[in-house]
């Protein structure tokens, strides 16, 4: 169960850390995307380790530190590495991260992950922004005692993915000459660790995903409750529609990852040059 106080004292830890430091914008890497941390003027690297009731990044290409410096004129707070529900962690555990950025000031959150793509037009190494999701996680962090301090008992789901935002990163990605390679879609974010068999992915291209990931879902719907406003995107690492199925290679998902993250380190700085 969240405690107020576990929020706190992290966001207090941080506040010492870098006492002069205020971030305007949160970013979410995920899974083999941690390039665009190289990007960063870095004042500030924070092992997850040594914050308070932070949970430790368990899984391969998440480094674990929390960055505090500046991209694209902006100061900005970048999670170099997010938690899963499948990791064992309490869904209030895996938005932990998202609630203290928001005490530390942060007014809009990036949220950036590796996905499987389910719509036929895809290809590896696209980026997708995702403009709505489907939550198929088997709980979420809002249940039990609403904290009036964080937001509604009742947020609003209709724009989880602000229009705004989607709007700037499709206008930068016209500017970079990305268009034929960024698209629109729908994320369903599922439990895993397992990936989905043949079945699973007809199921969930007939529901309406575009996409399919194991993470952001839960992160969006904490930012939410805190009002602050989202932008998302998936790297589509692997083909998930009928034809082009076969089984997956981790090493094939980071040669995927690698390949596209040029282009989302270049869409993602415009993008905050526009906040």
């Amino acid at each position: 169960m969240l405690h107020m106080q576990q929020l706190r004292e992290a966001t207090v830890y941080i506040e010492a850390y870098a006492p002069n430091f205020r971030p305007d914008i949160g970013i979410i890497l995920g899974t083999g995307l941690g390039a665009l941390a190289r990007e960063v003027e870095v004042e500030h690297s924070i092992s997850y380790a040594n914050i308070p009731h932070f949970p430790l990044s368990t899984v391969e290409s998440h480094a674990g530190r929390l960055l505090l410096g500046r991209l694209g004129g902006k100061n900005v707070a970048v999670l170099q590495g997010r938690f899963h529900y499948y990791e064992r962690y309490t869904m209030e555990q895996v938005v932990l991260p998202v609630r203290v950025l928001k005490m530390l000031g942060i007014k809009q959150l990036v949220v950036s992950n590796a996905a499987g793509g389910l719509n036929p037009d895809f290809n590896i190494a696209d980026l997708m922004l995702i403009d709505d999701h489907i939550n198929l996680q088997p709980t979420n962090p809002l249940i039990g005692p609403n904290h009036d301090e964080l937001g509604p008992r009742f947020p609003d789901m209709f724009a989880a993915y602000d229009h705004g935002l989607l709007a700037h990163a499709e206008a930068a990605a016209q500017e970079l000459g990305q268009a034929d390679t960024t698209r629109r879609g729908v994320y369903v974010s599922v439990p895993g660790p397992m990936l989905e068999t043949p079945a699973e992915y007809r199921y969930l291209r007939i529901i309406g995903a575009d996409a399919v990931g194991m993470s952001t879902v839960p992160e969006v719907i904490a930012a939410r409750h805190l009002g602050l406003p989202v932008l998302a995107v998936s790297v589509i690492t692997d083909l998930c529609s009928p034809g082009h199925l076969k089984p997956v290679v981790l090493a094939d998902i980071f040669a995927a990852a690698a390949k596209a993250e040029p282009r989302l380190t270049a869409l993602v700085k415009a993008v905050i040059e526009k906040m």
